[in-house]
């Protein structure tokens, strides 16, 4: 394919591989992307599809490892596969933008929010220190971010993960780039703030007429942003067409596939006999971080063999409430009880068997597996502390573990976390928390970076562990397809209170606490237009109006 002047970014050919010991392996095999200014461009896939190596060769750019083995790449008529470090540098948090999928692991934990926001702007001369701080609380109101003013000044340690991904978002419209790689950009958000970014992000794209490849595995998140879609399979482009044809008359089986997932869902159990003594009571909790209140008055049991549902926007209290049931947050008011017996406040009074009890399988797998460590010493730990085996015991614990979480033992228990894929971490996130034998386990938003055909394995294998070992889980989420899939009971919280639960049936069926019904009409459906009709029934016309508006 020759350039073409009509397009701002032109990929040829692109072939990429990836260093596998001494071998290389293929990670893309021959594919062509074309993006014009203004234009979206969806990439959507499963996990190890190529989508985030693609997008990042847009840049011009391979994580280490990697390589472009073959192809062209040309940005604004400027080939980058030639272009010197120097070339590279200019047009990099300038010209083109990046934001990942995981704030949490991209932020320089030393240094402010507004410090790193700053940054690209004043060393690229597009502005001022104090131009550069001015313009990022602008941006910080329009993608909502709580005292916008203010908020900049925190270190990444001090804002949730929501909050996070939005500063990121921010950081990267700052020098207004011709293009910007969306890598996942609203996977830690909830449904509300999410609808808000969504629409921010679509106003600067429009706005400023930015190209961008909007990467997701939430098609029906991609069906408001991108112009036109394009499918990937391991490495390969399996279809391209525009939203509107992709969605309604896809021509492939794999295409088709994606659009029938989330398929799974667990049927309601019966009633909790009266008087069941619950395997988890969080009774009347008040909690706050120093001087600022996070929850107020919060009840709610979680029973034997059972999934409770916590959701809420972000900053609700759900994960706060959840740092109460593990102690590492002791309440003010309130307590803990598990199976009728109040538990210490405060985690490190509290005994091996009691802290056994009460496991956590996290959000993000690539930050909370220690990279150095092999898969079975990650999960030996837990092993040889929870349940003292040592040496040959320990190792055959482990394989068992593995075996559990469908991870072949003998495929896996040498590996570096760096050699699994999303989710295969996870389910290494839930044979640790396994190890310890618990009754009791939280999974906080556990699927919610997965694409939509593993995060359903995800669901499945978590639903057959439940059956098989009588677990009980408290599912902390934001994604109201998941709580259909497994949740029996839902708790919804807003600003640090509970203002609905009950049976997941009722929860689903009106009428609704008005909270509760502004949750359930923020789920993305695979309709093109939906985002634009939603933001029009409540008023919000444009970016400033999202940013200011508050829905409630």
């Amino acid at each position: 394919m020759a350039k073409d002047s009509d397009f701002l970014v032109q990929m040829n050919d692109i072939y990429i591989e990836g260093r596998s010991d001494e071998t290389w392996m293929p990670i893309i095999n021959g594919v062509d992307l074309t993006l014009r200014r203004g234009e979206v461009l969806g990439l959507i896939g499963e996990s190890g599809a190529g989508k985030s190596t693609l997008g990042l060769a847009a840049m011009g750019f391979c994580r280490d490892g990697v390589r472009i083995s073959g192809g062209e790449v040309y940005f604004d008529g400027i080939d980058l596969l030639a272009a010197g470090a120097s070339a590279k540098r200019n047009l990099l948090g300038k010209r083109i933008a990046y934001v990942a999928q995981s704030a949490a692991a991209s932020f320089n934990p030393a240094h402010r929010l507004i410090d790193q926001h700053t940054e690209a702007p004043i060393r690229h001369g597009v502005m001022s220190r104090a131009e550069s701080e001015k313009d990022g609380m602008e941006l910080y109101q329009r993608l909502r971010l709580p005292n916008p003013d203010e908020i900049g000044f925190r270190y990444p340690h001090q804002v949730s993960g929501g909050q996070l991904q939005r500063a990121m978002t921010a950081m990267a419209m700052s020098c207004r780039p011709d293009l910007i790689i969306f890598d996942e950009p609203t996977t830690a958000l909830d449904v509300t703030t999410q609808i808000e970014v969504l629409a921010s992000i679509r106003d600067i794209v429009a706005q400023f007429n930015t190209a961008a490849i909007y990467i997701t595995h939430d098609l029906a998140v991609v069906a408001q942003m991108a112009d036109r879609i394009k499918v990937l399979l391991k490495g390969d482009e399996v279809e391209e067409a525009d939203t509107r044809t992709m969605l309604t008359d896809p021509k492939e089986d794999y295409t088709k596939s994606l659009w029938a997932v989330r398929a799974f869902q667990r049927p309601q159990k019966p009633a909790v006999l009266s008087g069941a003594t619950p395997v988890i009571s969080v009774k009347n909790v008040t909690a706050a971080y120093g001087p600022v209140p996070v929850l107020n008055d919060v009840s709610f049991d979680i029973h034997e063999g059972r999934t409770v549902a916590v959701v809420g926007e972000s900053g609700s209290g759900k994960s706060t409430a959840a740092r109460c049931i593990t102690g590492l947050l002791p309440p003010k008011q309130g307590s803990i009880e598990f199976e009728g017996q109040a538990l210490p406040s405060d985690y490190r009074r509290r005994n091996r068997m009691q802290l056994r009890q009460a496991q956590m399988i996290y959000q993000m797998a690539d930050t909370a597996l220690n990279p150095r460590k092999t898969i079975g010493e990650i999960i030996g730990r837990p092993v040889q502390f929870y349940m003292g085996l040592t040496g040959a015991a320990k190792r055959k614990r482990v394989e068992e573990l593995l075996d559990e979480i469908e991870l072949p033992a003998h495929q896996y228990i040498d590996r570096l976390p760096s050699e699994l894929s999303g989710g295969q971490k996870q389910r290494i996130g839930i044979a640790r928390a396994l190890a310890a034998e618990p009754k009791f386990i939280i999974c906080d938003e556990v699927t919610s970076a997965l694409d939509q055909l593993v995060a359903e394995g995800i669901l499945r294998l978590l639903a057959r562990l439940q059956d098989d070992l009588k677990l009980s889980y408290m599912f902390i989420t934001h994604d109201l397809a998941t709580v259909r899939s497994i949740a029996d009971e839902v708790v919804v919280m807003k600003d640090g209170r509970v203002v609905e639960q009950g049976p997941k049936s009722e929860m689903f069926q009106p009428p609704h606490h008005a909270y509760t019904d502004l949750l359930l009409s923020s789920v993305p459906e695979m309709d093109p237009d939906w985002l634009t009709k939603l933001l029009a029934e409540r008023g919000i016309e444009n970016i400033g109006d999202a940013a200011v508006t508050k829905m409630s």
